[in-house]
């Protein structure tokens, strides 16, 4: 697989996910990882273009680096697993950069990683990334729930002010449609929630 016209279908990356040996609680994290995103991407899709494939198997393959570590190497991890499998470039490098809100060059070093930008640039990427963020296990949560994990890093992280940019920008993205701009979208448990930005 080398074009992006080559991605696998969805069955085929749950069965990836499966092979590789992800545990089922990995695989839920990522089925509604998929679904956030994908609510995000088609909310894109009205007003620019966005590969809603990449985004919705980039979403099922994201943390495939967890069936071996779940440390912050899993994004490399799995990028390494996708491009034995032969995975188009473009979910490799979805998969590797979505750690975090993106991982820069000195950070990486510092964390021990090749000493490289981890850094979401496209749409999908992006989109995949912000996912992951608003989803705790296998239940959703909040920007500020999300934003208070990034806390932990320490008051003036700098993934910090990464993340609130990637959900600015997200914002903007959707013409204000996800994350405090009224919207509603339903948690895990089936009942709708108001989303606070």
């Amino acid at each position: 697989m080398n074009s992006v016209s080559n991605l696998p279908s969805r069955t085929e990356a749950l069965n990836t996910l499966r092979e590789i040996g992800c545990s089922e609680s990995v695989i839920n994290h990522s089925l509604l990882v998929t679904k956030i995103a994908m609510e995000i991407a088609s909310s894109i899709s009205r007003r620019r273009s966005v590969n809603l494939h990449l985004v919705e198997i980039g979403g099922l393959l994201h943390d495939i680096g967890r069936s071996t570590t779940h440390g912050v190497r899993h994004g490399l991890v799995g990028s390494e697993i996708l491009e034995k499998l032969d995975y188009p470039h473009t979910l490799v490098q979805l998969v590797r950069n979505h750690v975090g809100a993106g991982i820069p060059h000195e950070e990486a070093k510092a964390l021990g990683l090749r000493p490289t930008d981890y850094l979401p640039t496209t749409v999908e990427e992006k989109v995949v990334c912000y996912a992951d963020k608003l989803v705790s296990g296998s239940n959703g949560v909040t920007f500020e729930e999300a934003l208070k994990s990034f806390e932990n890093l320490g008051p003036r992280h700098p993934a910090i002010a990464r993340f609130r940019a990637l959900h600015q920008e997200l914002v903007e993205l959707t013409g204000g449609t996800i994350n405090g701009t009224g919207t509603r979208r339903e948690n895990p448990s089936g009942k709708r929630r108001q989303v606070p930005d």
